[in-house]
């Protein structure tokens, strides 16, 4: 740990010398291994025992040198969520989504966190919120998001109240039917009963209840939400429906979207999933594109002027392969 440290301080360059933008590895092919295996093998809780050995050793927090100076830095931004603990990432994602770019939401990155989440985690990083910015994330959420969108998040971020306990597979059964009335039996879509059943099932429940509703029908919940009748609804709840149903297929589609936020969400996904499905991602990806992971990381990060983005690009691509 204590190798760890110094070379995090012998790394990062000073904001006085260097610019408030940087945070550049120092030179050579050992410092740039080794500051790379750091952030590829390392785990959360040993993360954790680095940073108060920092701050024993520097008197700085290195968290903090490290978040002011993420914005337009790809390594530091690697680093920064790296080495922060689970809960409390995700609960600074969550709270730069709903309040990070003025009156937006980030809707892709709050669904990303609510419904990939187990219903113990999302608990954790409910409490972490609360704890962190001193508000309730269910009430921000009431408050920053207007479309129908509202009541869907609502309902997930409500289940995990109730995430003890075993998958109950008969419940499962009789509320498949439940969902499958609220959808076939009318000339309308009942949305109250399946927000109602949404908000009081946690997410391993909700798993068991769409693989049973496949079962009894033959086809899956989401397909169902597809008919004219379910109108704007369905389509926002089919996406909420994946999320929790097919995490790597959702997180597959955000890597392949283009846009101005490609650096970040390919940076966030590989990091916050890297010791939990990222393999499970990479294969939905390459079904999708043919390509892998790992060469999209090259893509997007080739730039030999800047030993940066190699050392990021050498991350990523070292947490893709970690068995």
């Amino acid at each position: 740990m204590l190798v760890d440290c110094l070379i995090i301080n012998i790394c990062r360059g000073t904001r006085e010398a260097m610019g408030s933008d940087n945070f550049i590895p120092c030179n050579g092919a050992i410092n740039y291994q080794r500051l790379v295996e750091m952030f590829v093998y390392r785990n959360s809780h040993e993360f954790k025992f680095i940073c108060q050995a920092y701050s024993t050793l520097y008197g700085q927090n290195v968290l903090h040198v490290v978040s002011n100076i993420q914005r337009n830095n790809p390594f530091a931004r690697a680093a920064y969520l790296r080495m922060l603990e689970p809960r409390e990432r995700d609960a600074e994602i969550v709270r730069n989504s709903l309040f990070g770019n003025g009156s937006s939401v980030n809707l892709n990155t709050l669904i990303e966190i609510a419904c990939s989440r187990p219903s113990s985690e999302l608990q954790c990083i409910k409490q972490a919120y609360r704890s962190r910015y001193n508000s309730d994330l269910e009430q921000d959420v009431t408050t920053k998001i207007n479309s129908g969108f509202k009541e869907i998040l609502m309902a997930v971020l409500k289940s995990c109240r109730n995430y003890s306990g075993k998958v109950d597979i008969s419940m499962a059964m009789c509320d498949a039917k439940t969902l499958y009335e609220a959808v076939e039996s009318g000339r309308s879509v009942d949305q109250k009963t399946i927000i109602s059943l949404l908000s009081q099932r946690n997410s391993g429940q909700v798993k068991a209840i769409l693989l049973s509703y496949k079962q009894l029908y033959g086809n899956e919940f989401s397909k169902s939400m597809k008919q004219s009748k379910c109108g704007q609804f369905g389509k926002e709840l089919r996406i909420v429906i994946r999320c929790i149903q097919n995490p790597e297929r959702f997180f597959a589609k955000q890597l392949r979207m283009k846009n101005a936020d490609a650096r970040e969400i390919l940076i966030r996904i590989v990091i916050t999933r890297s010791e939990i499905d990222i393999k499970d991602i990479n294969r939905a990806f390459a079904a999708k594109t043919g390509s892998s992971l790992e060469n999209l990381v090259r893509r997007e990060f080739n730039n030999n002027k800047d030993k940066t983005n190699d050392i990021v690009a050498g991350i990523l691509v070292g947490l893709v392969n970690r068995n």
